[in-house]
Order: C-alpha cells, then structure tokens, then sequence
C-alpha cells in the first residue's frame, strides 16, 4: 500500500506537470542524480537516545522554469542497501517532495503548494501546503520565501496543522578559479495542533548547503542539515551530508 500511495503520487505529480506545461514557455531546467550520506552529530545520536542513525540515501532530483511559474521535485531512496522491514527501524524509506509556484502576473507574487511524503515499513506522514510565494532573483542571487496553511497525515495524527513559513535561497559566486553556489532552504511550522508532536507548537526544518561544480557534470556538496521538534524527535538535531551529484 505503502509503494501504491507513493507511485500514485509520482504520476499525480507528472500528470499535472505535463498538463499544466504542454503549452507553456520554457525557460530554463535542471536535473541530476547523486548519493549523498548523512552523519549525524553525536549530541544528536544521544539526545535522540539513538533514534537517529547514520543513512546513506540516492537522490533524484529536477526542476524547471515557464512564463507561468515553475515546478520542483525530488526522490529519495534511503538505505538503498537494507530491507524495509529492519528491526530497529533503520530500513529502507522513500521520500519525495514536489513543490509548485504559479505567477500572480508580473509582481513577483505566486501561488504556492508543497507536498511532502515519507514513507517507512512502521511510519508514514504526508505534509501538504497551500499558500503564498514570492521571487526575487539579481544576478546570481535568488531568494524565494513562501507561507501557508499546513495540513498533515501521519500514522498517529491527520488534520490541519497550523501554518508554514519557508524559504529557498541560492548565490553562485566564483574562488579559486571554481564556481560555487552557497544555498539555504528553511522550514518553520508554527501554530501547530496539540495533538502533533507531543503538543510542540513549532518545529524547524532546513539545510546550508555549499556547492562546488566541478564540471558541467559532476557536483560535489557540503551541507549542514539542522532541525528543532522535527523528524520525529522533540529535540535539537544536526549533522553534516557529503553529497555527489551527476548533473543531466
């Protein structure tokens, strides 16, 4: 059930994305495949009494850009290399997003909406976002902030949760005669219900991240990923992911 909820949403996902950009203009895409490990601290391994656990997880990610708006989306596949049934919980899991921003004319304005899906052998959880964007973009800087009505379905919980205020934010730059980008996409959930995350009304969610491309190709990544009441554990988490991606 788990597979046919998460396929089922992949081809929502496309239906919508290939109805909606058929007759569109495109203006600019990007896509890759990369294998990225995480590591957490260990003041995150103890104060999550071992709840987290290091996890290596592939990524297959894209996006796209049309006179209308755009379109975001990644798969991950985590502990490619175990079952999905492990014993303590540190098996196989799926995780996809999709993100969509639709232009309100030419003021900068969109609609937003945001789905997110984890799927797990015990556990699985579906956030969904409606709302407000806006873009601004100079140069190669961009910054791209929403917020919204957060709604959520879990195992232990289902229902309206309060609100999201979020961001994605990007500058490439040049040193040493490489190209860099320097990114950050950030998460805050506020207002949420007693009933979800043991009455923890907000959480964070996000990752700093720097990037050196290599070649047209290859990237290569650093981030730093950070949460607070989030992903499952009422408490602060960190840890570093070392990432390598092949650029389509």
């Amino acid at each position: 059930m788990k597979l046919l909820r998460n396929a089922t949403l992949a081809l929502a996902a496309l239906s919508a994305a290939y109805t909606t950009t058929a007759s569109a203009e495109y203006q600019y895409g990007f896509g890759n495949i990369s294998i990225n490990r995480l590591d957490w601290s260990n003041g995150t391994e103890e104060r999550t009494a071992g709840g987290k656990k290091d996890f290596t997880y592939l990524e297959l990610e894209g996006g796209a850009g049309f006179d209308w708006g755009e379109l975001y989306g990644f798969m991950d596949l985590e502990n490619p290399h175990k079952s999905n049934e492990e014993d303590d919980g540190d098996g196989r899991r799926i995780a996809m997003k999709g993100t969509i921003r639709v232009n309100l004319g030419d003021s900068g304005l969109n609609l937003y909406g945001q789905v997110y899906d984890l799927s797990t052998d015990g556990f699985n959880e579906q956030n969904r976002v409606v709302g407000f964007g806006y873009n601004i973009a100079q140069g190669s800087f961009f910054f791209k902030p929403f917020i919204g009505l957060h709604n959520a379905q879990t195992t232990y919980f289902s229902g309206n949760n309060g609100y999201m205020l979020g961001w994605v934010l990007g500058y490439g730059f040049k040193a040493f005669g490489e190209d860099f980008m320097v990114t950050n996409w950030h998460e805050t959930e506020f207002n949420r219900d007693k009933d979800y995350a043991d009455g923890k009304e907000t959480g964070q969610n996000g990752a700093v991240s720097l990037w050196w491309n290599a070649t047209d190709k290859m990237t290569a990544g650093l981030q730093y990923r950070y949460a607070d009441d989030k992903l499952g554990a009422n408490t602060y988490q960190n840890g570093m992911i070392y990432s390598l991606k092949y650029n389509f």
